[in-house]
């Protein structure tokens, strides 16, 4: 974990973007970011020039469009985050994360079940 990159916010955009649509072109990605905020097809294109530098993603440049695809896997990726941001940000304290995640915005049944879920495997399926 420790070797992992550590990706920017514009870079998990654009990791988000890749995860979602599969190996893509720099106009796909482009496209889907542009649809949430003003930025320029070169911005883009550095960017994710940068990322394979920086070991994030993969480029194939067997075809006039260069097909760019992730190199790091989305759960590795959202973990290593977590992590950053639980030592960071909460002072290790788990529990104090979660409360403040939940107790700022709406969450749905749905998420609910799924946290309560995860509770009950964590203490071992007790009710």
């Amino acid at each position: 974990m420790k070797n992992t990159p550590k990706p920017t916010e514009a870079e998990l955009e654009i990791l988000q973007v890749v995860w979602r649509l599969g190996p893509t072109t720099v106009r796909s990605v482009h496209n889907e970011l542009a649809q949430q905020r003003d930025i320029g097809y070169t911005t883009t294109l550095k960017n994710m020039q940068n990322m394979v530098q920086k070991g994030l993603l993969v480029r194939d440049e067997s075809a006039k469009s260069h097909i760019y695809a992730t190199n790091v896997p989305q759960e590795k990726t959202q973990k290593l985050l977590v992590d950053r941001l639980l030592e960071t940000a909460f002072g290790g304290s788990a529990a104090r994360m979660v409360l403040q995640a939940l107790g700022h915005r709406k969450t749905s049944q749905e998420e609910l079940d799924q946290i309560k879920a995860l509770i009950e495997k964590l203490e071992g399926g007790k009710s």
